[in-house]
């Protein structure tokens, strides 16, 4: 029977984000986010409580639980309260707005988000997980919402009061800072401030939890590749093979887990995110780029067949994620008791388990209440290491422990999955088409290039607007929510990383025409920068700007090595200009906490030079376009554009206006070396190409 027979929904019913129809039948009068809730709470005289999530939320799950599906608290929020619930991926700006809220009020954030507003949408209260009933220390909402109530009603000026000094103070902190251009130092004090962060025991950065953030990695690659610091190489190597073998991965059916709970990577929050496998894969393939090593490539392999398996939809796009709850534990998917284990393997894959994979008969985590002892399949060390103690062969250790996984993932599939968030949204997306299309051409793979295109295709078809811009969120076969800044920043990066990987013109002109209407719309022209939120978008009560890279790279950080690949690419200096102002906005907050925003300094990098575009002018099925492009994808040489100019592409020499009289040798390619605002003479020579990127010739 359906465990919402005989229930009476409530206005959610009609949504199409998957948080809020799993929110669809709870006995309270949720709204979604909607002026008509806003002139309820005006006309009724009452206060709007707003509760942000997401659909693989474990807490907002355990709240949804304990307080919104029951009816005593319902009843309670019902009578205070005009009640709105907010998918905090559908509606990133909103989220945005009111997390700064709570980190002003409370010192912190996170989900799920409890914010409690005048009817004119001014907060008064903010907290995360609230208890149905109080607790340690934390008041429940029992005890919170006739407290509120009474204060609404006794002491309304008082909270009108804190209300407008919340607001002024919010203002205030998205304000501008004193403009200042921030040079090379700061790439130095960023990687000290990494360098005494790297946890040298367990690897990664800090205690506990563990975030992969590898955008910081991708950081230490470049600065290794500028200043030859082997330390920053060896923070990333280290970080990179400590997350693959951890319990963090999934070592039976990959993909990575949103974070560890613990400073060893053993135990993870078992969500699994659309963007941190994207993220992954950029990283581990740079990391081939620099050292050559296969394993790297290995783990791109895995990461993206989770992807295509889990999170790949028929029609193209990719989903947002994976729960970390089944049947409503967390984890309980992905663990193994002794005894399930033991029905499975025989007695040398179970000694090979316990030895290689620390599982235990007594289980080897602190388990979800209710399953009993339970094991997580993680590594200390590689097979290579594993098999130099015991002194046996490692490739025979390596098919061992395949055929193990196989086994387990197919006994695994028999299980209940974890819920699937099956919205598709544009700035995921394209972060993905970005790791998919480098990933491509690092390993010449056709399957990721066609999935990458496949992708591009479905959002730059079903998710445009009428007026060229994006929609945020597609889901239930429509696209809606204007697109955000993110969602531009993402796409121009994946359109940029497939005009890379295929030299197509089409893919050019779509990440050009994307990036500009994202400069018309969300660009800052007083203090530079970009907003988060359109100009011709919804009015939210303040205008965010973001430039903090955490587990997503921000907008702002991503637009700006757009900028400037996209400037060396065309030739057009405008956008160049906007580089400059754009890290002038956040110079005083790069210099005062550069370690926290390492996406924006791998721009910075690019931006600091020296930086060279690689004209190849002829038939790009020329013996010279291709060895030279085999050559460049294998190696990592970061701060370079390639740019085909055939003779009959008419359109590549509008867009390109300074490629219009190179001409190739007959069907042979001459290839052009630029930088600095002027090229080299033409070469034939892929030796010659080398030397004048600085790249080593074997």
């Amino acid at each position: 029977m359906n465990a919402n027979s005989g229930r009476k929904p409530n206005r959610l019913i009609n949504e199409k984000s998957p948080y809020l129809l799993q929110h669809a039948y709870n006995p309270v009068e949720w709204y979604p986010w909607c002026e008509e809730a806003f002139e309820r709470a005006r006309r009724e005289d009452k206060p709007v409580f707003l509760s942000i999530g997401y659909s693989t939320c474990h807490w907002c799950h355990v709240m949804a639980e304990e307080s919104f599906e029951d009816p005593e608290v319902a009843k309670l929020l019902n009578d205070a309260f005009v009640c709105i619930k907010v998918d905090r991926e559908e509606r990133p700006d909103i989220d945005a707005v009111y997390m700064n809220v709570c980190q002003l009020m409370t010192g912190s954030g996170g989900w799920p988000l409890t914010v409690i507003m005048t009817p004119d949408k001014k907060p008064f209260f903010a907290a995360t997980y609230i208890p149905k009933s109080s607790r340690f220390g934390m008041t429940g909402l029992t005890e919170l919402v006739p407290r509120i109530k009474d204060l609404w009603l006794s002491r309304r000026s008082e909270i009108v009061e804190a209300s407008q000094s919340v607001l002024t103070a919010l203002r205030a902190n998205t304000g501008s800072s004193s403009k200042t251009a921030p040079g090379g130092r700061v790439l130095k004090s960023a990687y000290t401030r990494l360098y005494e962060e790297f946890d040298e025991t367990h690897e990664g950065f800090g205690l506990q939890p563990k975030f992969p953030m590898t955008h910081r990695l991708s950081f230490l690659l470049r600065y290794y590749k500028r200043y030859g610091d082997r330390g920053a190489l060896y923070m990333v190597e280290r970080t990179l093979q400590r997350i693959r073998y951890g319990g963090v991965y999934d070592q039976v059916g990959f993909g990575l887990h949103r974070y560890s709970t613990d400073q060893r990577w053993m135990v993870p929050h078992f969500e699994k995110m659309l963007y941190d496998q994207a993220a992954a894969c950029l990283a581990y393939t740079e990391a081939f780029q620099v050292t050559g090593e296969t394993f790297y490539l290995d783990v791109v392999r895995e990461l993206f067949e989770f992807t295509f398996r889990e999170l790949g939809s028929d029609a193209g796009g990719f989903y947002t994620a994976l729960d970390a709850d089944s049947e409503g534990v967390e984890g309980k998917f992905y663990l193994w008791s002794w005894g399930e284990l033991y029905s499975l393997l025989s007695e040398n894959q179970l000694r090979l388990l316990k030895e290689y994979y620390g599982v235990r008969e007594e289980g080897n985590i602190e388990s979800p209440e209710g399953l009993g002892k339970m094991n997580i399949l993680h590594a200390e060390r590689s097979v290579e290491e594993y098999a130099a103690d015991r002194g046996v062969d490692p490739t025979r250790v390596k098919a061992e422990l395949e055929s193990i996984r196989r086994t387990l993932f197919e006994t695994r599939s028999k299980r209940v999955r974890p819920h699937r968030d099956e919205k598709i949204l544009a700035d995921l997306n394209g972060y993905m088409i970005a790791a998919l299309a480098k990933g491509s051409s690092t390993m010449g793979s056709r399957e990721y290039l066609n999935a990458a295109e496949r992708a591009a295709g479905f959002v730059l078809t079903n998710m445009k607007s009428d007026d060229g811009g994006l929609y945020h969120t597609h889901a239930g076969g429509t696209a809606y929510v204007d697109g955000l800044l993110n969602d531009y920043a993402f796409m121009v990066w994946g359109l940029i990383e497939l005009y890379q990987a295929t030299l197509k013109t089409e893919h050019l002109k779509q990440a050009l025409n994307l990036n500009d209407y994202m400069l018309k719309h969300f660009w800052d022209d007083a203090n530079g920068g970009f907003y988060m939120t359109a100009d011709n978008s919804e009015e939210t009560l303040i205008r965010p700007k973001e430039y903090y890279d955490g587990a997503i790279p921000s907008g702002n950080s991503v637009a700006l090595a757009n900028l400037l690949r996209l400037s060396r690419i065309t030739g057009n200096t405008s956008y160049e200009e906007k580089a400059y102002a754009l890290l002038e906005s956040v110079g005083a907050q790069l210099e005062a906490n550069p370690e926290g925003f390492t996406q924006l300094l791998c721009a910075l990098d690019f931006a600091l030079g020296p930086t060279h575009e690689v004209v190849i002018a002829g038939e790009r099925r020329s013996q010279t376009a291709n060895s030279l492009l085999e050559e460049l994808r294998g190696r990592f040489v970061p701060n370079h554009v390639i740019i085909l100019r055939e003779p009959h592409d008419k359109e590549i020499a509008e867009l390109c206006p300074y490629t219009k009289d190179m001409g190739g040798a007959g069907r042979e390619a001459l290839v052009y070396v630029c930088s600095n605002y002027s090229c080299n003479m033409p070469t034939d020579s892929v030796e010659e190409v080398l030397r004048q990127l600085g790249e080593k010739v074997v």
